[in-house]
């Protein structure tokens, strides 16, 4: 019987395969037998896609519940891809301007697609509909989204997500990540309107997730994407265009997102003189609007006029519809 001709292709891979294979002490011959008996790929099974489609779980018989499940569930994919690319930043040993800016405006167009997105709650969910179900899930709240909260940690030094009112106590550079938690400006957010304790929604976050973000914010404490930026040369730190990318992503997440569930919550929470809580009791008028928290990821970016300013065209036009005058 004739030997088959194989494509020089086929035996150049072979001795490439051969080469790694053996630098780990792994016999090719093995890993070649075992793929005789692998089955080929399915997109189906790649992506897990009978698991993915069944994690929509609705508590109630109302159909926009579903909508509602699945908006969320995206999100959350969403910021695992930023955290993805946040997290390439932090662990290599080397970073130049192209890799740098690579990553922002990746993340960039992650966020932007998700606000792009969410006319999917604020205009393609039913307020009556959304208005009865949501009953159903207190104390749960999107504010309990953790790998937010990590996006910020990965984001920009510690002390810049520490509530304003309280940044003075942490002048002292030897203040610790544990110090300055307990002050970070998003638990301001969970503070029951009526009681001014805790809500349950936090209560229950912070069970579950505060060792995580402490350790986490440990991890990135001079390895985030503002520490990077700062160990970038002095000329590539001065390109314009680095640096507008830089403050199109402090815009997204802190102005951008925040204001559009803002935009949201007022769609279908607020009723006149008495507002609908939150979900979770949170006090949403006073934590989402960013001229109340001016968090900021790379405040040596920005003019002291800008940070006065900070969100407030957003509001003007989105929220309360004023559009410039025309010149």
């Amino acid at each position: 019987m004739d030997k088959p001709d194989f494509d020089p292709k086929v035996i150049n891979n072979l001795k490439l395969l051969a080469e790694k294979y053996a630098a780990d002490g792994q016999d090719l011959n093995v890993h070649l037998e075992g793929l005789l008996h692998t089955s080929y790929t399915k997109y189906w099974d790649y992506i897990h896609l009978d698991t993915l489609l069944s994690l929509q779980k609705p508590k109630t018989e109302h159909a926009d519940e579903m909508i509602f499940i699945v908006y969320h569930q995206i999100t959350e994919l969403y910021f695992k891809m930023v955290l993805h690319e946040l997290k390439q930043l932090k662990e290599s040993e080397k970073v130049d301007a192209d890799f740098f800016i690579k990553k922002v405006n990746r993340v960039n167009w992650y966020f932007g697609q998700l606000i792009e997105s969410f006319d999917i709650i604020s205009v393609g969910l039913e307020q009556d509909q959304f208005l009865k179900f949501r009953s159903a899930l207190h104390p749960a709240s999107g504010f309990q989204s953790v790998q937010y909260r990590l996006v910020e940690i990965a984001s920009t030094d510690f002390i810049n997500l520490v509530s304003p009112a309280s940044k003075d106590k942490f002048e002292d550079e030897y203040a610790t990540i544990e110090e300055m938690y307990e002050e970070i400006y998003w638990k301001k957010g969970a503070i029951d309107t009526h009681t001014g304790k805790k809500t349950l929604t936090l209560r229950l976050f912070e069970e579950k997730y505060t060792n995580l973000l402490i350790r986490m914010a440990n991890e990135y404490k001079f390895k985030n994407l503002y520490s990077v930026y700062k160990r970038l040369p002095s000329d590539v730190q001065k390109d314009a265009q680095l640096i507008a990318s830089m403050k199109k992503f402090d815009t997204l997440v802190n102005i951008n997102w925040p204001l559009a569930h803002y935009k949201y919550a007022v769609r279908y929470l607020h009723k006149g003189p008495q507002d609908v809580a939150s979900t979770g009791g949170t006090n949403w008028q006073k934590y989402l609007p960013p001229r109340f928290q001016k968090q900021i990821f790379f405040p040596s970016l920005y003019a002291l006029e800008e940070i006065e300013n900070w969100g407030k065209s957003w509001v003007e036009t989105e929220v309360l519809n004023k559009r410039p005058a025309m010149s």
